[in-house]
Formats: C-alpha cells, sequence, structure tokens
C-alpha cells in the first residue's frame, strides 16, 4: 500500500499518473474556520505559546492563507 499526498500535481513525475499506478484519488477540500482552528491546535499541542494567543483568532486571520490547487 502506497499512501501519498501533494498539492502539487503539476510536479509530479509523469511515470507516477500513469493509468494504473494509483487506483484511487482523493480530493480534501479546505479547511472551514472549525477545521482550521482543529489543525492549529493540534500543531501547537506542546509547544509553549503566549498566555494571550487565542487559536480561534489565528483561525479567522489566517482564512486566505490556503489556495485551491491550480489557484
Amino acid at each position: 500500500v502506497v499512501l501519498a499526498a501533494t498539492n502539487r500535481v503539476d510536479i509530479l513525475d509523469p511515470a507516477l499518473l500513469r493509468p494504473g499506478r494509483f487506483d484511487r484519488q482523493v480530493f480534501v477540500g479546505l479547511p472551514d474556520i472549525k477545521g482550521r482552528q482543529d489543525i492549529l491546535t493540534i500543531h501547537a499541542k506542546g509547544k509553549p505559546l503566549a498566555e494571550d494567543v487565542d487559536l480561534a483568532k489565528v483561525a479567522r486571520a489566517t482564512a486566505g492563507f490556503t489556495v485551491e490547487p491550480g489557484g
């Protein structure tokens, strides 16, 4: 079983994209604000953060940091 992820399909080796190489493709959409906050919470776990850091506020402020593939 091979599992891979990329947001840059355009830079993959063409041999990887030949028919029969990968039989499943799963599109994972962009996170909403709640999903973004959950991601930040996971990555901040165990990290020293200032007392005034509000991950919900960071999640709202960074919503435009992700772009659609090809966009």
